[in-house]
């Protein structure tokens, strides 16, 4: 029978070689590495535009029509504070991390149907940055409720 011990493994040969590679080209891969992280933190965790603002309807209800397809266009959605508002959701994308809609500051959660439009009724809400996201939490947006007396003030 062939033993082996722990003594002939490790005086043994390896199995591979190392190459060793110039300076440059190891500062190169590093900072090529780098860089792809800071762009993915970047594209999933930056501010991706300033937003849509929604429209104003009938009775000071602000309504606007956000897109499900692979993420939510507009992902940035900006309304005015102290009028209700109401999201309609257009769903054409077929995965099933997008289904649901979950707003957790709200405690409301709202399935979207495949190539149907859902609308959710959001009552007048305070100032401040409200996040949503899909069910798996992959998808996300943000509903930016701003104060009509600062937007005002800002514009004079």
């Amino acid at each position: 029978m062939n033993h082996l011990l722990a003594t002939d493994l490790i005086s043994a040969a390896p199995l591979w070689r190392t190459i060793d590679q110039p300076m440059a080209l190891k500062a190169l891969v590093a900072s090529l590495g780098v860089a792809l992280i800071a762009w993915e933190l970047w594209w999933f965790l930056g501010r991706h535009g300033g937003g849509v603002a929604a429209r104003e309807g009938e009775a000071g209800l602000q309504e606007i029509t956000i897109t499900v397809d692979g993420g939510y266009a507009p992902s940035r959605i900006k309304v005015m504070a102290g009028r209700p508002l109401r999201l309609s959701f257009h769903r054409i994308d077929p995965s099933g991390c997008v289904a649901q809609v979950i707003f957790p500051d709200f405690h409301k959660t709202l399935d979207l149907p495949l190539d149907a439009t859902t609308s959710l009724e959001i009552p007048p809400t305070a100032a401040g940055f409200y996040p949503f996201h899909c069910g798996m939490n992959m998808v996300r947006g943000v509903l930016e409720v701003v104060d009509q007396n600062a937007t005002s003030a800002s514009r004079s």
